[in-house]
């Protein structure tokens, strides 16, 4: 398929066009880590929804930083962009995009005021490592409009490879599906796991059908991360941030113990590295609770966490556990021993939950559990493990669901088994495919809280 006619719908299209016609509409700025996609997105939607879009890109036009030195007046700023774009800007038809804003941090700065004295000019801003510009500035709070993108979920790469239909079925209500679609999905499943949801990584297998050119597109912007290693902060050890960087990924799904991550750095260095990594989007820390207390994250613990990779197939490339005799492996729950089913279920979650995703850790001397998700979302609590087994191989989950029987709980198990209910002591227990995963906000209010 030609990159030209290549279907790359993503789900932040929707939310843009509801930004544009917003009555309350700010300034917006998609933050996202580098290469998921921000700036094609909005690219389209402008040529979509505008008669104009005028980009000013701040990394590869320099020189456009100076138009925010001394002036932040929005109607200066304005007349001198139009004079050196030689482009109209029109309230209403235009939209204004500031592509990699976090090389102009008085351009974030400047922002506030389209906001006050330009209300009605669209102004979209983007860039990769926004997080570390806002600390050098004085943010204008309240006056800006925030998305968040990630890598394709599961469901937009079913798009992209021209499997609507089958996508569609995975956004809505789980269902028991004719085993050759359940197969299917498996199968597309699998080489999602290891194509993951970058998109230069799914245009390549669009494109090339190569799971080898795949790779070699993760070994490019894995290096692209690393050389962003120089923008984190002058202080940083370089050796400790590459050395942290590999190890993150061969933690994923266990407790997260910084002296574990590397044992040539001090854990504070290695503290200070892993959050820098969670401000560029590389990694998302996901925080543990030990009872079910209202609200819920007043009893979030700070010393005990996981983390998942930005994404499972950059996550697989940085491993160190040979592709080659995965990818062979016909059962997805014995992938990486479980990580990888376990990470893809997270990435999802995340992506629609963001920092409300949650995992459960039981705190008694002698007898640990622990939930691998926990969600609370319109007062229902969802327990989720990511499991191959049957219900009596379900310890933590039967411990949580007889500890908080009280709760509203819907215990859910995702897996590679068809879907199915069923009841125990300690209630229903829903078996749920893994692919059901990324319409998980779309169904999970038509089960019985």
């Amino acid at each position: 398929m030609n990159f030209m006619v290549l279907n790359m719908k993503r789900d932040i299209d929707n939310d843009l066009i509801k930004w544009k016609k917003s009555q309350r509409r700010k300034p917006l700025i998609i933050r996202g880590a580098r290469q998921v996609g921000k700036t094609w997105s909005i690219k389209e939607f402008g040529k979509q929804q505008f008669k104009n879009t005028v980009i000013i890109d701040f990394e590869r036009n320099k020189e456009f930083s100076s138009v925010f030195d001394s002036n932040l007046d929005p109607k200066t700023i304005i007349e001198t962009i139009e004079i050196l774009k030689g482009e109209k800007i029109k309230e209403g038809a235009t939209l204004l995009f500031f592509d990699e804003i976090q090389n102009t941090p008085k351009a974030i700065m400047a922002l506030r005021y389209f906001y006050e004295e330009m209300p009605n000019l669209h102004v979209i801003a983007a860039g990769s490592l926004i997080e570390f510009a806002l600390s050098t500035i004085s943010f204008p709070v309240g006056r800006i409009q925030y998305l968040k993108m990630h890598p394709l979920t599961f469901s937009e790469f079913l798009i992209a490879i021209s499997q609507d239909n089958l996508a569609e079925i995975i956004n809505n209500k789980p269902k028991v599906l004719h085993e050759l679609i359940h197969n299917k999905l498996l199968d597309y499943l699998k080489k999602y796991f290891f194509i993951g949801g970058m998109p230069e990584a799914v245009k390549t297998f669009i494109k090339f059908n190569s799971m080898e050119e795949v790779f070699n597109v993760h070994n490019e912007l894995i290096y692209s991360f690393r050389d962003d290693f120089s923008k984190y902060g002058v202080h940083t050890n370089k050796e400790a941030l590459d050395e942290v960087f590999y190890s993150i990924p061969k933690n994923i799904g266990n407790q997260i113990k910084y002296s574990k991550l590397s044992q040539n750095f001090t854990s504070p260095t290695i503290k200070k590295i892993f959050n820098l990594f969670q401000k560029a989007e590389i990694i998302k820390k996901i925080p543990s609770v030990s009872n079910l207390g209202i609200p819920l994250k007043s009893h979030i613990s700070e010393k005990k966490f996981k983390a998942l990779f930005l994404d499972i197939g950059l996550w697989q490339n940085t491993s160190g556990v040979s592709i080659a005799n995965e990818y062979k492996n016909t059962n997805l729950m014995n992938l990486y021993q479980g990580n990888l089913a376990e990470q893809y279920i997270g990435q999802e979650l995340y992506k629609l939950f963001d920092e409300n995703l949650l995992y459960w850790v039981r705190e008694k001397k002698g007898s640990s559990s622990e939930l691998d998700y926990l969600i609370n979302t319109n007062n229902c609590n969802y327990p989720i493990e990511v499991k191959s087994g049957k219900s009596g191989s379900l310890k933590s989950l039967h411990i949580f669901l007889n500890t908080y029987k009280d709760n509203n709980l819907n215990p859910i198990v995702f897996s590679t088994r068809n879907y199915s209910e069923l009841k125990e002591k300690d209630g229903i227990f829903y078996f749920i495919p893994l692919y059901y995963v990324s319409g998980f906000k779309n169904w999970a209010d038509n089960l019985h809280c």
